[in-house]
């Protein structure tokens, strides 16, 4: 843990807020950093999740008053950039501090089913967290940080059927 100057502080305003997702590992957790959506706003980090159709945080140990690492990666090259410890604070439904971080969530949460109500869904339902920089930063590890993908009842496609190209050929003739 390093001591940060104050271009590491504009480094993780900087590319926090540029980056749509951050890698978030709550200190003590036993998963993996997992990689979350978020806003910057006020100096920190603002996640919601927790909540039917959010991005869950469990596994992450994200306490109020417990303390995370956040990964940054570059947006144009996708390569780790920084990472920084935060102290983490759940905010209070219905809080000017909730209200202010919820209005810049809204506005960054993509494909809501209730975009109307998400607001109050948020207040019943999750947690908002908001993750701010304690003023150290993490070293880049020399590893790719490369680990097996979670187990899943997903499974791939099955190869295309034997007369699909074909058929696709012969639809593009009709159409010239």
């Amino acid at each position: 843990m390093t001591q940060t100057t104050l271009m590491d502080r504009a480094l993780i305003e900087e590319a926090t807020k540029k980056s749509g997702l951050i890698w978030v590992q709550g200190d003590g957790a036993e998963a993996p950093p997992r990689a979350l959506w978020h806003v910057w706003h006020e100096g920190a980090a603002c996640l919601v999740g927790d909540g039917p159709g959010e991005q869950p945080f469990t596994g992450l140990a994200l306490t109020d008053g417990g303390s995370a690492t956040v990964t940054v990666r570059s947006k144009d090259k996708g390569g780790r950039l920084i990472a920084w410890h935060a102290r983490v604070s759940e905010l209070a439904s219905g809080s000017e501090r909730w209200e202010a971080a919820v209005a810049e969530l809204k506005g960054k949460r993509l494909n809501t089913p209730d975009a109307e109500q998400v607001t109050e869904r948020w207040a019943r339902e999750c947690r908002v967290l908001c993750l701010e920089p304690d003023g150290s930063t993490a070293g880049l590890p020399d590893g790719s940080l490369a680990a097996a993908p979670a187990t899943t009842p997903a499974t791939t496609r099955r190869p295309i059927p034997a007369a699909l190209p074909r058929l696709l050929r012969r639809g593009r003739g009709k159409r010239a």
